[in-house]
């Protein structure tokens, strides 16, 4: 984890939609849905306040801010029409939890965040470059296409497979572990795409081509720059394709310039253990009381 300056105060920006999908996921394949005595579905909740304290007790914010996806339309399917055009319907266990998340969020006197036509990855890293001069900012998620927001100033923590596993991204264990450095990371998606979010890339480009070409010429620009020396076949693909590499790397970063006000005194982390309680007991959650302290 970076050093972080004495005094200084730590910012978590929380992916809600990460932690509640992987929250629900992790429980529901057994088929056995955490319910309310009235049958309403909590197990993606329950979970997501798990992971949520977890993360709190081990990276110790002073500010804790929730970001939100707001709808499928964003800016990006004005680009792409069949951007994320793949993903299923949430399951129907899961969408009453959507809103019962945000309840539980507020609960903490926590701001949710969220803007219509943009994704929580954009309010993410909005957030994350407005408050770096005066915090160190944590970035809690699950989606590699974060770790293009580290600097010496953002840390991204991704949550990995079991409860309470983190791989902690800094600027140097990025380029210890991937030979990259953050902004290379959006011109490997331009290069690959991304079956995830259902953009193609360079068709006939993979992950360990992308790879090879960005850790030898640094930059797509570059590339571009040294067709002549590519093999034929890549260059092939490269100049069939270079309307969609340039889509495709324009889809793949995270714009950090959206529109948004939020009062720094807001998101601080002062938690009314009265207020959760009461939520708790709603959601008939008594055995995770005692995360709160």
């Amino acid at each position: 984890m970076n050093e972080t300056n004495e005094g200084r105060e730590r910012l978590l920006l929380v992916d809600g939609m990460a932690l509640l999908f992987r929250a629900y996921f992790a429980t529901s394949f057994t088929g056995s849905i955490r319910r309310t005595s009235t049958g309403v579905p909590v197990n993606g909740v329950h979970g997501f306040v798990r992971y949520f304290m977890d993360a709190v007790k081990r990276f110790g914010p002073t500010h804790i801010i929730c970001c939100w996806d707001m709808g499928s339309t964003t800016f990006r399917t004005e680009q792409f029409s069949d951007y994320k055009g793949n993903r299923p319907d949430a399951p129907d266990d899961l969408k009453p939890q959507f809103d019962l998340v945000k309840e539980v969020v507020d609960s903490f006197s926590i701001p949710n965040v969220g803007l219509v036509g943009y994704e929580a990855d954009d309010c993410i890293g909005t957030l994350a470059r407005l408050h770096s001069s005066q915090a160190d900012v944590l970035v809690l998620t699950g989606d590699h296409d974060m770790l293009q927001l580290v600097d010496e100033h953002v840390t991204v923590i991704i949550m990995k497979k079991g409860y309470g596993n983190y791989a902690v991204y800094t600027p140097s264990f990025l380029l210890e572990e991937r030979n990259l450095t953050p902004a290379q990371i959006i011109d490997v998606k331009g290069l690959m795409g991304d079956t995830s979010d259902n953009y193609p890339g360079v068709k006939g480009i993979g992950e360990k081509t992308a790879l090879k070409l960005v850790q030898e010429y640094g930059t797509i620009e570059n590339i571009l720059d040294n067709l002549p020396q590519l093999s034929k076949s890549i260059r092939a693909k490269i100049e069939a394709d270079l309307d969609m590499l340039h889509l495709s790397r324009d889809l793949a970063t995270i714009r950090c310039d959206v529109p948004l006000e939020l009062n720094w005194e807001q998101c601080l982390w002062k938690l009314n253990r009265s207020t959760v309680e009461t939520k708790f007991e709603e959601l008939e959650f008594g055995s995770l009381v005692k995360m709160i302290g």
